[in-house]
């Protein structure tokens, strides 16, 4: 940037245009400029989450598939084939709107309307409690009523502006699963080793390549918010690091020495060259191990 440059310096040592350097502004506008990379690679993945569901997503649909014996299903008479229609008076749509009300109603009878053909029918089941695996392998308690979906689905598109909306609301959702995710690989939930680098992404990319439009371009969106979120870390070096070094001076009302900046940004650029060596590391490990990658 301007000012950056020591060739940009005049004879006298004086920048030219001093009012244009970044140095010269204020410490709200260089936050809107060190900040703005990262932000869009956030808007960037609304973006394209919102193409994702203007073209259309997936959607199971709630139909019964297999019922387990001796379960809360098997009890109200919940078949194969059953399509659930609403539940407590709430309407479903697709088999996600049914497990959310089962996995939050463990112990509190349902009323469940269900349709197999034209025949429509009201039953009640007790969801029961059940320890199961989240997605970080914590244990977490769910209610479970023993059904499992038959695989159908259907595709649902939307219009531009709910899709929009959409777009952010599953951005926001890629965003705090991406800041809960490296909380639980500090606080060793998740093994470290499931961090990868560029051989995982090229791998990633060509698997959801293959897998069709809308899996690659949702991959895109999700890698567009990892680097947005891990470039506004709080690390010497990244835009998050700058971020902080202007909080410092707002606060003392003058900026760091160049001195300690220099040095910080050295122990930041170490910390990510280790951080990347590692992330190779496990990419070459996994590749001649064969083991699966971590997703």
């Amino acid at each position: 940037m301007h000012g950056e440059d020591q060739d940009q310096e005049t004879e006298s040592g004086e920048l030219e245009e001093m009012e244009r350097a970044f140095v010269s502004q204020s410490v709200f506008k260089r936050f809107l400029v060190v900040s703005a990379g990262s932000l869009f690679n956030i808007f960037f993945a609304v973006f394209l989450f919102s193409i994702v569901f203007m073209v259309g997503v997936p959607r199971m649909k709630a139909v019964i598939g297999d019922v387990l014996p001796d379960s809360p299903a098997k009890s109200a008479d919940l078949r194969k084939g059953d399509v659930v229609t609403s539940v407590d008076g709430v309407e479903i749509k697709h088999w996600d709107d049914l497990t959310d009300i089962i996995h939050k109603s463990a112990g509190r009878s349902l009323t469940v309307t269900v349709k197999t053909g034209a025949e429509s029918r009201v039953t009640h089941v007790i969801p029961q409690k059940k320890t199961t695996k989240n997605l970080f392998g914590e244990d977490t308690e769910v209610g479970l009523i023993g059904i499992s979906p038959s695989g159908d689905s259907e595709i649902e598109s939307y219009g531009i502006f709910k899709s929009t909306y959409l777009g952010f609301k599953k951005t926001y959702e890629v965003v705090a699963l991406t800041l809960v995710s490296v909380v639980k690989i500090v606080q060793r939930v998740v093994p470290a080793d499931t961090i990868g680098g560029p051989i995982m992404i090229f791998q990633l990319a060509g698997k959801q390549a293959t897998s069709g439009f809308v899996h690659f371009i949702t991959f895109m969106a999700v890698i567009s918010i990892n680097l947005g979120v891990f470039n506004l870390f709080p690390i010497p070096i990244l835009d998050g690091g700058h971020v902080v070094y202007l909080a410092i001076e707002a606060i003392r009302k003058k900026p760091l020495s160049v001195q300690v900046m220099s040095i910080t940004q050295k122990v930041g650029l170490a910390f990510l060259l280790l951080l990347m060596v590692y992330a190779v590391y496990n990419d070459v490990l996994r590749l001649f191990s064969k083991s699966p990658m971590p997703f």
